[in-house]
């Protein structure tokens, strides 16, 4: 029985067409799916022969050579769009408009308006968009989430985020005309988890970037520093450079009026102390007193979190697929609300265009 435009049937698996085998249509989201007995994947589709054939053999699916001949031939009702960047919009439009729910790739977009005609798409279709933003389901970022809204490190004032390392590259992710470059590259990761820490706000934006390529040729961002600041909201600094030879510090580190926090994937610590039962000052007038600096002992209080299995692939992108996927199912299967919201991710998508205005860069001919 072959189910397509966008229909299937409760406890039924969910079938599956797969547009792009490259890194990630294939090493992370075919890798995943195969072992998800809710999901089936039925049809692939890739301009490259060797990828077919590695697609029938290990998943035994009908195969393409493009996705527009996937989509017309039907057999299933999710379109997994992991075609490269620059024909995510595309691919998406093509699959909303031919009645299937579409699951894009990062980035779904490059300017807010491309976001609200894929947007506008689904909903005129009947068919449901959903965004892999895989990050959202880290533990460690789950527990940072949880550490903030408990309250202990009270108001939160700035928060660093550093996604960077030394990385030298000469593949299609360093080409503008390929929608590529650091921040729509990696950024997406951190920017998601970004927008979710500001809250449901727009947030004013300032970004710097570079291109440097040494003679391979490439003219995409390689080093993005980008600030999000509104009133009432937290800084936020992120950082995605390719060129960090030395660690700075933990991926995360959050400042707050009674505490903060710092870690990552593999650990998080954090110290607080109540504010009720802190010293109690009162402004010196007019000077300093006999000439101190002010000092005084708080009650500090100190946690940290480990994640159980750190040999373990749980923080890796295939295990992480888990998430974005569990909760596709939920929404399509049993009216599960969106853990991933399509107004989070077009406040990625604002931030994301604003950053690149600020930044024009030379293109390569």
């Amino acid at each position: 029985m072959f189910y397509s435009k966008g229909e299937g049937k409760m406890g039924e698996p969910i079938r599956v067409g797969i547009g792009g085998l490259g890194r990630s249509g294939y090493g992370i989201h075919a890798e995943y799916l195969k072992d998800d007995p809710d999901f089936r994947i039925v049809a692939a589709a890739d301009e490259l022969p060797e990828r077919r054939k590695d697609a029938q053999e290990r998943f035994g699916c009908r195969t393409y050579r493009s996705y527009a001949e996937m989509l017309a031939a039907g057999g299933f009702e999710l379109f997994v769009n992991a075609t490269p960047s620059r024909f995510h919009v595309e691919a998406s439009l093509a699959g909303l408009k031919a009645g299937y729910h579409v699951l894009s790739e990062k980035p779904s977009a490059t300017t807010l308006a491309e976001f609200d005609r894929i947007t506008a798409a689904a909903e005129e279709h009947g068919v449901l968009f959903f965004l892999f933003q895989n990050s959202r389901f880290y533990p460690y970022f789950r527990k940072i989430r949880e550490v903030i809204a408990s309250g202990v490190l009270g108001e939160i004032i700035c928060i660093r985020s550093n996604w960077s390392g030394f990385a030298r590259r000469w593949d299609w992710q360093t080409l503008q005309r390929e929608c590529a470059g650091n921040l729509l590259n990696t950024g997406p990761h951190p920017v998601d988890q970004a927008v979710v820490l500001f809250g449901d706000a727009y947030p004013e934006v300032f970004c710097r970037m570079a291109a440097y390529h040494f003679d391979f040729g490439g003219d995409a961002d390689n080093f993005c520093a980008l600030t999000l600041y509104g009133k009432g909201r937290p800084t936020i600094e992120v950082q995605v450079s390719s060129f960090l030879a030395y660690p700075q510090g933990e991926q995360y580190n959050i400042q707050g009026t009674c505490g903060g926090l710092s870690g990552g994937p593999a650990e998080l610590r954090w110290k607080y102390f109540d504010p009720k039962s802190a010293p109690k000052h009162t402004l010196w007038k007019p000077w300093s007193f006999d000439r101190q600096y002010c000092s005084e002992t708080l009650d500090w209080q100190e946690e940290s979190w480990r994640f159980a299995e750190a040999s373990s692939n749980a923080n890796g992108f295939v295990s992480l697929s888990r998430g974005v996927y569990r909760n596709l199912y939920g929404v399509l299967r049993n009216g599960a609300g969106r853990e991933i919201t399509l107004e989070q991710v077009r406040r990625q998508i604002f931030v994301m265009e604003e950053a690149h205005r600020q930044n024009p860069l030379p293109v390569n001919e």
